[in-house]
C-alpha cells in the first residue's frame, strides 16, 4: 500500500508542474484572445461571422510590430517623450503610469540597452547573504546626504509571492554572482528548493 502511495505521489509531483504551466499559459492566451476579439468586433474592424480563432492574437502582434517600428523612429521617440511628459503632470495617473512604465522597461526591448536587472549580486547583511538584482547603479538624490554617493539599488524578490523589497546598499556590500538571471530568480522565489543551474527533471 505504501508503495502505491509513493508511486502516486511521484507521478503527481512529475505531472502537476507541467499541468499548472500549461494551464496558466493556455489561460493567458485565451484571455488575451477574447479581449482582442471584443476590441476588433467592437470597433467594427471585423464581423463576428468573419472572425476566426487566432485573429485577435495576430492583430495584436501586428499592432505591436507597427508601434515598435514607429517608436524606433526619431519622430516616434519624440511623440513618446511628449506623451510621457503629459501623463507625468496628471496627479495619480503619473504614479500609476510611471510605476508600470518602470517595471515594463525591465523587459528586453531588443534595442541594445543594458538592463540592470540582468546583474545578479550577493548582498551581505552581517553574517547573512541574500541573492538580489541590481535595478539601478545609483540611488535617489535625497540619500546622498546619508552617504549614498556610492550606493546601488538592489531588489530582493520574495519566495513564493509576487513581491519583494527594494534596498539601498553601499556598493562594497554587494558582489557579482556568476549565475544567470533565470537561475537566480528561480532560486530566490522557490526558497532555495531549486538548485541553481540545475535542469527541471524527475525527482
Amino acid at each position: 500500500m505504501r508503495t502505491i502511495f509513493n508511486l502516486t505521489m511521484r507521478g503527481l509531483v512529475t505531472v502537476l508542474p507541467v499541468a499548472l504551466t500549461v494551464s496558466v499559459i493556455w489561460w493567458a492566451i485565451r484571455s488575451l484572445e477574447l479581449m482582442l476579439r471584443h476590441v476588433l468586433i467592437g470597433l467594427d474592424i471585423v464581423s463576428p461571422a468573419h472572425y476566426w480563432p487566432g485573429l485577435g492574437l495576430l492583430a495584436g502582434f501586428l499592432m505591436l510590430l507597427i508601434v515598435g517600428g514607429l517608436v524606433n523612429a526619431y519622430a516616434g521617440r519624440l511623440v513618446l517623450r511628449y506623451w510621457d511628459d503629459f501623463l507625468g503632470r496628471i496627479p495619480f495617473v503619473k504614479t500609476l503610469y510611471g510605476g508600470f512604465r518602470d517595471v515594463v522597461s525591465l523587459l528586453p526591448s531588443g534595442s541594445g540597452d543594458k538592463r540592470d536587472l540582468q546583474r545578479v549580486v550577493l548582498a551581505r547583511f552581517g553574517e547573512v547573504r541574500a541573492i538580489g538584482f541590481v535595478t539601478r547603479e545609483d540611488v535617489p538624490v535625497a540619500l546622498n546626504a546619508h552617504g549614498g554617493h556610492d550606493w546601488v539599488t538592489v531588489y530582493f524578490p520574495m519566495s513564493y509571492a509576487f513581491g519583494g523589497y527594494t534596498v539601498y546598499l553601499p556598493r562594497n556590500l554587494v558582489e557579482p554572482l556568476e549565475i544567470s538571471v533565470e537561475d537566480a530568480m528561480r532560486l530566490a522565489i522557490t526558497a532555495g528548493l531549486t538548485a541553481a543551474g540545475s535542469h527541471t527533471g524527475t525527482p
